[in-house]
């Protein structure tokens, strides 16, 4: 997908640059309590400062609905922002009107300044052209650097893209090329882990899937649902029986168009749902009593997924293939995470995860860093996994 960058423009000296952010950040008592998101967003901002400009960050927080609400304001954030830049970050008390342009004329090149929530306005939400005009005549170029919004298509997300020069910011750029390398052009073959606990949350992803992948290897309560359909006893588990027809579907459309389903061959079993519950691992073909329930996969799927993911190239990962959050119930999750860090780290796989539990399940096996790219964006990249068009992204396309 061809799309500028910043480094298809050069001087910047006096120029407003508009960069859309994610700063929706965790707060507590008015204070954030996890800067992660500010961090990402620094080398756009530092790119757009070496290049004269006055950066100009437009950001959303929360839900207040088109109404100024005060606790919902981004100004808490200006500092903990100035301190990562090591400049004083100036705020406007509006994203738009003379609140954000008086504020921007006084600023020198290489400035930055945090405008207000663009959410205060009703017509960021509703995508409405004059909001988004307004917005665009306090800029000379937009950058767009959250691709965690840009499955929506809002004034500042989209809107604004259409009416000045637009670019992906650093993060952004980042974004795309991982996800270009996962699935838009990847190396084969390919494998791709979904997990979760309902296929029903899942299904557009898993039909453009089984169209993309050579192996697809389906965990946490999904799976449940899918062998279920085959005809195994699966106890009292999480399981969605009414999806048994659409499972069947998709194993079908697997084999029609090559991609090989890798259900769990073993399973762990457990009758309560706590931290280090009673539990044991039998073969999927052994009975069940109605209290017991699947929580995790057993070794013997690890070891069958670890041998088609020796064989792969490229691994897409989105869900865990158990109760991670309960151990014993994360052993399954953090042996194919080990072995895919391994991979990577080798230089044999690229490996691209992404998904608020695949996230964590990631940082619970300590090896997120190991792993080509992680996406935090959940909403987004689940849309893309989808094969769905995200106008966040199809705005900055040239």
């Amino acid at each position: 997908m061809p799309f500028n960058t910043l480094d298809d423009v050069s001087d910047l000296t006096g120029k407003t640059a508009l960069v859309r952010v994610d700063f929706n950040v965790p707060m507590e008592n008015g204070r954030i309590t996890d800067d992660t998101r500010l961090r990402v967003a620094i080398p756009t901002i530092e790119k757009l400062r070496s290049k004269g400009a006055k950066v100009a960050l437009l950001a959303h927080f929360d839900r207040p609905k088109g109404k100024v609400v005060p606790e919902m304001s981004l100004r808490p954030i200006a500092g903990p922002l100035s301190e990562l830049l090591g400049i004083t970050v100036g705020f406007a008390s509006d994203c738009v009107g003379p609140a954000a342009s008086d504020l921007l004329k006084l600023l020198p090149a290489g400035s930055v300044a945090l405008l207000e929530n663009v959410r205060f306005h009703a017509g960021e939400e509703k995508n409405d052209p004059e909001f988004a005009q307004a917005l665009a005549d306090i800029g000379d170029i937009y950058v767009n650097d959250a691709f965690s919004a840009a499955h929506r298509a809002h004034a500042s997300t989209e809107g604004v893209a259409r009416l000045l020069p637009a670019y992906a910011g650093e993060s952004m750029r980042r974004e795309l090329d991982a996800l270009e390398a996962a699935l838009g052009n990847p190396q084969r073959p390919t494998l791709g882990i979904v997990g979760g606990s309902k296929v029903s949350t899942k299904l557009d992803l898993l039909k453009n899937l089984v169209g993309k992948l050579d192996a697809l290897a389906i965990g946490g309560g999904m799976a449940n649902t899918f062998l279920f359909a085959q005809g195994v006893d699966v106890g009292g588990s999480l399981c969605e029986k009414d999806l048994k027809e659409t499972a069947l579907e998709i194993l079908t459309e697997a084999e029609a168009k090559g991609c090989r389903i890798l259900l769990p061959v073993d399973v762990v079993v457990a009758q309560e749902f706590k931290a280090h519950a009673p539990s044991r691992t039998q073969d999927i073909d052994a009975p069940l009593s109605a209290e017991d329930k699947i929580f995790d996969a057993g070794p013997k799927t690890v070891a069958q997924l670890n041998e088609v993911m020796a064989q792969s190239k490229t691994l897409i990962w989105n869900g865990p293939l158990g109760v991670f959050e309960l151990p014993p119930f994360d052993a399954a999750t953090v042996a194919a995470a080990k072995f895919a860090a391994a991979q990577t780290k080798s230089g044999k796989l690229v490996a691209v995860a992404g998904g608020g539990d695949t996230v964590a399940a990631l940082n619970h096996a300590g090896v997120a860093d190991d792993m080509t790219f992680v996406s935090t964006a959940g909403g987004a990249f689940l849309e893309w996994m989808e094969g769905k068009v995200l106008p966040g992204v199809a705005a900055l396309e040239q």
